[in-house]
C-alpha cells in the first residue's frame, strides 16, 4: 500500500519555531514529528510514501532521502498551498490502488494505523476516517457515527454534537481523485479536503473508525510538550554504551543518553528524560522529567531544566533556570538567565498565537524561543512570551512581551 502525507503548510500558529522550519521536522521525544509517523507506516507494511512538501521543503527531503526502513520516499511539492484537498490531488497519477493519506502534524502509533487498516478492510470500505474522542472537541471537526459510517463533519462547532473528532488519517480509494476534481474553491480561496468529504457523505460512502493507540495533534505550541511528555513515558530508553557518565553523575529512572555525550559529576537526571549525540550535561545540574535535549547541546553548572524541549547547538549557561519551555537551534543562555514558568496570580498562562494571545489551558508554561537567539546575563523571561529567531535579549532585562527579530 501507498501512502500520502500532507506535509507543505507554513505552520504559522507554531512561530516562532516555525519561522525557520517546517511543522512536520519539530522535534517530540528526540525525533522529528514526521520520523514517527514514518515508523507507524513502516510497522503497518507500506512500501511507497509520498510527501507532499512546500514550506522549507528542501529541509525534509536533507534529512530523510530516499528510503526510510523498508519505505520508498517520493518528495512532490506543492508550490502554492491551496489547501489540503489540493495537496492531496498533487498526488493523483502517482499513487496506486488503495492508499493512505494523513496530516505531517499528527502524532501517531503503529497500533492507531493497525486499528485503521483493519476496520477499513473488515467493513470492505472504499474511503475511511479515523476517528478519536477528546476533551475540547470544538476545536476540530466534529464527526457523528451511525452503524459505522460518517453521518456528519462540522469543523469547530460552538455547540458540539459528540466529542468525536476527526484524527486527520484517512485510507481513500482512486475514487478520492475524482470528488477533489468537484469540489469549488472554499471562500479562503483553496480546495478543502473535508469538501470532499462531505462530498462523500452524502453518498453514504465515507466510513468513520474510532481507532486505537496514540494520537496527538500538534497545532499550537504548548502540544509539543503534551506530546513531548506523553511519547516519553511510553517509549523505551536506553544509555548509549559510547556515553561517558562521570562517577558521582546520578541517572533516576528512564533517561536515553546518546553517543559522545558526556554526563559530568553532580548532574542529578530524573527521567524521562532524553539527551541526544555529543552534548555536555553538568557539572552539578539537575534536569527534571519529560525534558529532551538534542544534539550538541551544552547545560552548565548549577543549571536547573524541567519539562522542556531544547534543540540541536543551544547552550545553557550557568546559573540558569528553564521550566515548561520550548527552544529552538543554535541559541545561547547567558549566565543567570531565569524562564518563569508560572504566573504570580496562579492564572493560566497566555500564550501568542499569530500575534493574539491565546488561553494556552496550562498553569505552566514557560517561553517559546526561536533558532539563534542569544540572552545576556541574569536575563529574566515572563510566562508565556515568545522570543523570534536571531533576537538579541540585553542583560538584566526583563521580557514582558514577545520579542520579534531585528
Amino acid at each position: 500500500m501507498d501512502a500520502v502525507i500532507l506535509a507543505a503548510g507554513e505552520g504559522t500558529r507554531l512561530r516562532p519555531l516555525t519561522s525557520t522550519r517546517p511543522k512536520p521536522m519539530l522535534p517530540i521525544a528526540g525525533k522529528p514529528i514526521l520520523e514517527w509517523d514514518l515508523e507507524a507506516l513502516d510497522c503497518v507494511g507500506v512500501k511507497n510514501v509520498h510527501i507532499i512538501v512546500g514550506y522549507m521543503g528542501e529541509d525534509i527531503r536533507d534529512y530523510f532521502g530516499k528510503k526510510f526502513r523498508r519505505m520508498n520516499i517520493t518528495y512532490l511539492t506543492q508550490a502554492e498551498q491551496l489547501g489540503t484537498g489540493h495537496a492531496v490531488n498533487v498526488a493523483k497519477g502517482k499513487v496506486r490502488g488503495e492508499f493512505i493519506v494523513m496530516n505531517g502534524d499528527v502524532f501517531v502509533t503503529r497500533k492507531f494505523m493497525s486499528t485503521l487498516l483493519e476496520q477499513h478492510k473488515k467493513k470492505k470500505s472504499t474511503a475511511s476516517m479515523s476517528c478519536v474522542e477528546v476533551v475540547h472537541p470544538e476545536n476540530f471537526g466534529v464527526v457523528e457515527v451511525s452503524r459505522g459510517k460518517v453521518k456528519s463533519l462540522t469543523e469547530k462547532p460552538a455547540r458540539p454534537k459528540t466529542n468525536l473528532v476527526n484524527a486527520g488519517v484517512y485510507v481513500f480509494s482512486q475514487n478520492i481523485f475524482k470528488m477533489l476534481d468537484s469540489v469549488k474553491k472554499s471562500s479562503r480561496g483553496e480546495i478543502e479536503l473535508t469538501d470532499a468529504l462531505k462530498k462523500l457523505i452524502k453518498e453514504g460512502e465515507l466510513y468513520g473508525f474510532k481507532c486505537g493507540g496514540q494520537w496527538i495533534d500538534i497545532g499550537l505550541p504548548w502540544n509539543l510538550l503534551d506530546a513531548n511528555e506523553i511519547i516519553m513515558k511510553s517509549i523505551r530508553l536506553l544509555k548509549s554504551r559510547k556515553a561517558k557518565i562521570e562517577k558521582n553523575a546520578t541517572l533516576k529512572g528512564g533517561v536515553a543518553v546518546g553517543e559522545g555525550t558526556l554526563v559530568k559529576s553532580g548532574a542529578y537526571i530524573e527521567g524521562p528524560v532524553y539527551v541526544g549525540k555529543n552534548c555536555v550535561i553538568g557539572p552539578n545540574c539537575h534536569i527534571r522529567a519529560h525534558t529532551a535535549i538534542m544534539d550538541d547541546c551544552r547545560i552548565g553548572n548549577a543549571v536547573e531544566v524541567k519539562n522542556s524541549i531544547i534543540m540541536s547547538k543551544t547552550h545553557v549557561g550557568h546559573l540558569s533556570y528553564l521550566g515548561d519551555s520550548i527552544i529552538g537551534e543554535n541559541c545561547n543562555f547567558g549566565a543567570g538567565t531565569k524562564v518563569a514558568n508560572l504566573r504570580f496570580d496562579d492564572s493560566e498562562v497566555m500564550i501568542e498565537v499569530k500575534q493574539n494571545l491565546v488561553k494556552s489551558g496550562r498553569r505552566k508554561f514557560g517561553c517559546i524561543m526561536g533558532d539563534g537567539v542569544k540572552t545576556g546575563i541574569n536575563v529574566s523571561i515572563m510566562p508565556g512570551r515568545s522570543i523570534y529567531p536571531g533576537a538579541r535579549v540585553d542583560a538584566g532585562s526583563l521580557v514582558k512581551n514577545s520579542i520579534y527579530s531585528e
